[in-house]
Order: structure tokens, then C-alpha cells, then sequence
């Protein structure tokens, strides 16, 4: 058993510094800084795919159409069918900002297995402008949000701007563990993975684009039948030459109360997501849990040595939880689950298990089967 002792000492060492260089690379991005005012203010067009609505549908879409941006905007509401029951919600805030240019698009046609995609390939033919925005419908934006992103696309060298996001309504336990998962651990491991090198893929709840840049990958049709339409975009970009810009700016993503068995669906589908976007990456990242390494050293030699060492990565990671989530919602709000993040380590490590144990994932009601290429089938 010495040999294996020694693995597993190495491992959580190993585990542990990767830890540390993930918080490291956290520290030096600057988020939620500002650029200075560049005068550049292109015409943007708004694509938001939206689908039936809870109570804070409204919030969120009306902070595109209260956005303090001074060039021209289009905003482009896309649903299924006209019984779905935002299309009133959408109708009243067009009616209540009559002076923006919007419009509510029924999006009738099936495009590909990728029903948000569909709408997006709908909503683009009526673009008006040749910037195109990309956002989902529980993502609510600052006022300075076009203003401040847009800004980078005046250097043609870059193909796609995107920024991060929070879950901004952590409200039960199960979604307090994922706001860890997503405000502390998500966004300092996309640092991390651009400290190797460029971004060869994109964050979804907000993007920025050019419309010539779009059609160079064959638009959204290209990705019509894709579950990680932000990734694959942000990957076909960059291998046509195009840089993925991080912007600083900050969004919200505000869901409805979830219980576990939501959130464990909603993390799975990511792991699985990630696992065929990039199977070697994923593959490795276990050798990250840092907390499950230090544990299992404890469990096969418990000594002091090993336990001190299992309590400093303890104690490191509800350090780097509090101070991560701090940081990207610069409030205190939220931050009592933070003492989640172990618990968060160790269940990380059955999606990781369960990432390679299947295919299939649910999504918006539906289920798939998720291909090799990332492309996906209607489960029968």
C-alpha cells in the first residue's frame, strides 16, 4: 500500500496547487471594470429566444430595453407559438418602450434539434444591424452592459465578446451548492484555462458578434443540431481566426426555486456537455478535486499529517468559495454557502463518474442523446 499512499499524496499535493493557481488566475482578471468610452457605437441587434415565463421574466427583458447605449438598437424577441404565454409579457414591455425598436417573432419552424438555435436562425433574417447580440431569457443585464461590450468588436481581429455570469437567486440548498459550481468555481476555471492559452470556445448567457463573422461558419444553421450551441460557436469562430474577448462586465441569471433533483439534471447536462466538447480536458479535470484526494490520503493513512493537510484544503476552499462569489457579486448576499464547496467537490466527483457513464441529457423538457461531435438526437 506504500506506493499507493505516496499517489495519493501526490495527487492531493497536485490537487491542491492546481486550487491555488485557479484562485491566482481569479485574482488578476478585472472584473467588472469598465473600458474608457471609445465613441464607437455600432448599430446592435438583439436576438432573445424566450419561452414561457416565471416571476422574473419581466426584470430580466426589461433591462435590454432600458439599456443606456447610444448607437441604435433592435431587439428581437423570438417564441415558438403565439399561445405561449410570454408573448404578453413581451407585447406589454414593446407597448411600455414604444419608442424601441422591437418586435415579437413567432418562430414556427423546426431548424434542427436545437430549438433555441431555430429561433435564432429566424430572428437573424430580420436583423437590422451588424451586430448581433445573443442572450438568453433569464439573463439580466447592467444598463451599461452594450455600451461597454461592444467596444472590443471595433478591432475586426476579434470574432466574439462574451462575459460571465451568476446565478443571482441561490434561494434554496441545492441552488446555493450550484452558485458555488457556477459564482466561484466556473468563471476562475475559464481563467484558468485562458492562462494556457486563447479561448477557443464561448460563455452563452450573453454574446456579441458580427454578422459577416457569423456567416463565415455558416451561421447558426451550422450548429442547428449542436446542446452546446455557445460553445461550438465560440470554437468555430476561433478556428476561423477569430479571438474570444472576456469582458469584465458582469450578468445575472435569475431561475426559479430548484430543488436537488433540478439542479443534479442541470449539472449533469453541463458535465456531459463539457465531457464530449472537450473529453481530454474534462478527463484531467478531476486531478483538480482537491478535496477528494486530501480526503481519500486521510482515509488510507490517517495520521496528523494527513489530517491537517485534509483541514488546510478545507479551509482553502470556503476561503476561495467566500472571496470568488464576493468578487462577482461584490456583495455579501449569498455567500452562506459558501462552506458548500467541499460538499461540492465530492459530488462534482459522481457527475464526473456519470459524465462518462452515459449519453443522455434532459433539456427545456426534452430528452437527448448526445453524439461524439457534440451534435444530439431526440431520445427515443
Amino acid at each position: 500500500m506504500q506506493p499507493f499512499g505516496n499517489i495519493l499524496a501526490a495527487l492531493a499535493l497536485f490537487g491542491l496547487a492546481l486550487t491555488l493557481w485557479q484562485w491566482l488566475a481569479a485574482l488578476r482578471f478585472p472584473l467588472h471594470r469598465r473600458p474608457a468610452q471609445s465613441g464607437f457605437t455600432p448599430g446592435v441587434t438583439l436576438l432573445k429566444p424566450i419561452k414561457h415565463c416565471d416571476a422574473h421574466t419581466e426584470k430580466c427583458l426589461r433591462s435590454w430595453f432600458s439599456q443606456d447605449y447610444a448607437g441604435p438598437v433592435q431587439i428581437l424577441l423570438g417564441v415558438a407559438t403565439v399561445k405561449d404565454p410570454v408573448c404578453e409579457m413581451a407585447r406589454r414591455l414593446i407597448a411600455e418602450f414604444s419608442a424601441c425598436d422591437a418586435q415579437l417573432v413567432i418562430c414556427p419552424e423546426i431548424l434542427g434539434n436545437n430549438l433555441k438555435v431555430s429561433k435564432l436562425i429566424q430572428l437573424e433574417r430580420l436583423a437590422a444591424h451588424e451586430i448581433i447580440v445573443i442572450s438568453d431569457a433569464d439573463v439580466l443585464a447592467p444598463k451599461d452592459f452594450l455600451a461597454s461590450t461592444v467596444a472590443p468588436l471595433r478591432d475586426e481581429t476579434v470574432g466574439l465578446v462574451n462575459c460571465f455570469y451568476r446565478l443571482a437567486n441561490p434561494v434554496t440548498t441545492a441552488m446555493q451548492w450550484e452558485a458555488v459550481a457556477i459564482n466561484a468555481d466556473f468563471w476562475s476555471s475559464v481563467l484558468q484555462a485562458r492562462s494556457l492559452g486563447p479561448l477557443d470556445f464561448a460563455l452563452g448567457a450573453a454574446m456579441l458578434l458580427r454578422r459577416k463573422r457569423l456567416a463565415r461558419i455558416g451561421g447558426f444553421a451550422a450548429i442547428a443540431d449542436c446542446l452546446a450551441d455557445d460553445y461550438q460557436l465560440g470554437n468555430r469562430i476561433a478556428a476561423d481566426g477569430g479571438r474570444i474577448e472576456l469582458s469584465p462586465v458582469v450578468v445575472e441569471c435569475w431561475d426559479p426555486p430548484q430543488d436537488w433533483a433540478h439542479v443534479w439534471r442541470h449539472q449533469l447536462r453541463w458535465a456531459r456537455t463539457i465531457r464530449v466538447s472537450k473529453p481530454a480536458a474534462y478527463f484531467f479535470s478531476i486531478l483538480s478535486n482537491g478535496t477528494l484526494w486530501a480526503l481519500l490520503w486521510l482515509a488510507l493513512r490517517p495520521s496528523a499529517l494527513t489530517a491537517g493537510f485534509l483541514g488546510l484544503c478545507l479551509a482553502v476552499r470556503v476561503l476561495m468559495a467566500l472571496h470568488l462569489q464576493w468578487r462577482l457579486n461584490r456583495s455579501t448576499a449569498g455567500l452562506g454557502g459558501a462552506w458548500l464547496a467541499p460538499l461540492k467537490d465530492l459530488l462534482q466527483t459522481g457527475l464526473w463518474f456519470c459524465a462518462f457513464a452515459g449519453r443522455g441529457v434532459e433539456w427545456r423538457g426534452e430528452y437527448y442523446q448526445l453524439l461524439s461531435d457534440g451534435t444530439m438526437v431526440k431520445a427515443p
